[in-house]
């Protein structure tokens, strides 16, 4: 699915259901990795969705997955290693490579809120985790993070969408 795609069937997926039912919605689709509040919060808003519910479901839905991520990240890790038939040991995936240039750079405060808009901060929970941060630590910071991006876009979507005479 292209990302033309994956922002279409959001907003078909929001069009098409009403009241609370769109909010839960964003919070799910907030909880996806690939969607994340990057790109339901512009969607939802520019649908007409309250830009304060929509914040407040994206930001609960976002950090719930990662809090979950970060709680149960080692026995996922022990699950996927026994199911593949490999070692534990390393951090392999491909798409960390940018996330660890950053860890190594800023550290855990810099990966975290840079999560967001350049790994997806489930990555960068997930790097942060494989760098030996405790998982109390990811969890605030991520937390953090997710909370200061959530009004970046909700900020940014009402102010875009006046420019544009949608909103």
């Amino acid at each position: 699915m292209t990302t033309t795609q994956l922002f279409i069937e959001v907003g078909t997926q929001l069009e098409e259901t009403s009241g609370l039912l769109q909010y839960g919605l964003v919070a799910l689709f907030a909880a996806i990795p690939i969607v994340e509040i990057f790109v339901v919060i512009p969607i939802a808003i520019g649908l007409g969705l309250d830009p304060l519910v929509t914040g407040v479901a994206a930001f609960a839905g976002n950090t719930a997955s990662v809090v979950l991520l970060v709680a149960f990240q080692q026995r996922l890790a022990t699950w996927w290693h026994r199911r593949r038939g490999t070692a534990a040991d390393g951090d392999g995936v491909g798409g960390r490579a940018r996330a660890r240039r950053i860890w190594d750079r800023y550290g855990l405060p810099g990966l975290a809120l840079a999560g967001p808009v350049v790994t997806g901060i489930h990555i960068a929970a997930l790097v942060g985790l494989a760098a030996g941060s405790k998982a109390r630590a990811v969890a605030w910071w991520t937390t953090v993070s997710i909370g200061v991006w959530t009004v970046v876009f909700v900020v940014a979507s009402v102010y875009g969408l006046s420019l544009l005479g949608i909103a």
